[in-house]
C-alpha cells in the first residue's frame, strides 16, 4: 500500500494489480494531480496518505482528497455538501453520498483555469471544519430492506440476528450495496455472497 504522496504519483495507490505498472490510472493524470497537489498545499493544509491516496487535513480533520479515476482525476471534499459551490463545479459521487462532493478534471488547462475557485473552495472547507459544522446522515432505519433480504431472514433467523448485530454503518453499507442492484437475481446473489462476512461481523467491503 502506498505510504507517501510521491510514491502515489509514481506507483499509484497499490490497491489493484495495476499498481506500479504503466496501466495504473494515476499515470493518465500525473500532471493534473501534481498541480492539484500544489494548489492544496498552497492553502496551508497538512499532507498525509490515507486509503492509499493523498489526503489533506486541518488540525487532524480530513478536508480534501486528490485522486485518480479511470476517466478523470478529482479533488474530493469530505464535507462538500456544505460548500456553497459558487462556481457550480462540484458534483455528487452518487445519490447515496450525503456528504462528499468532488470536482472532476480531464485536462491540465481546466485545473489551471479553475485554480482561484479551487482555492476559495478549499478555504471555505477549512472554515466549515473550524466551525465544526456537521452533516446530517440518514439513520440505518431510513433505508429500505430489499424483499430478497427479508425473505432470507424468514428462512434463517440466525442470519437475521447476525445482520442486526452489525454496527449501523455496516448495515447501512450492505443495504446500499444490495439495493444498488437493479435485478432481483443480482440482489439475491449479492446477499448470498455476503453471508459469511455478515456472520463474521464484517462490512461488505471488508476483508
Amino acid at each position: 500500500m502506498t505510504t507517501t504522496v510521491n510514491n502515489y504519483l509514481t506507483e499509484g495507490c497499490g490497491r489493484c494489480s495495476f499498481g506500479g505498472t504503466p496501466q495504473c490510472k494515476v499515470h493518465s493524470w500525473k500532471q493534473e494531480l501534481e498541480y492539484l497537489r500544489k494548489i492544496v498545499l498552497d492553502c496551508g493544509l497538512n499532507e498525509e496518505v490515507k486509503w492509499g491516496v493523498p489526503c489533506y487535513t486541518y488540525r487532524g480533520d480530513n478536508i480534501v482528497i486528490v485522486s485518480a479515476f479511470k476517466e478523470y482525476c478529482a479533488l474530493s471534499f469530505f464535507k462538500g455538501s456544505l460548500l456553497q459551490d459558487a462556481a457550480k463545479i462540484i458534483s455528487q459521487p452518487g445519490e447515496n453520498s450525503p456528504a462528499a462532493r468532488l470536482i472532476k478534471f480531464t485536462n491540465l488547462k481546466s485545473v489551471v483555469d479553475l485554480e482561484p475557485h479551487l482555492k476559495n473552495y478549499i478555504y471555505e472547507a477549512i472554515e466549515i471544519e473550524k466551525a465544526k459544522l456537521k452533516i446530517e446522515y440518514k439513520s440505518v432505519d431510513a433505508y429500505e430492506y430489499p424483499e430478497e433480504l427479508t425473505s432470507k431472514f424468514k428462512e434463517d433467523t440466525s442470519f437475521k440476528s447476525a445482520f442486526e448485530a452489525l454496527t449501523p454503518g455496516r448495515r447501512k453499507g450492505y443495504l446500499l450495496h444490495f439495493n444498488s442492484a437493479k435485478q432481483s437475481k443480482t440482489r439475491s446473489n449479492r446477499i448470498e455472497k455476503a453471508r459469511d462476512k455478515i456472520f463474521s461481523g464484517k462490512g461488505w467491503n471488508e476483508y
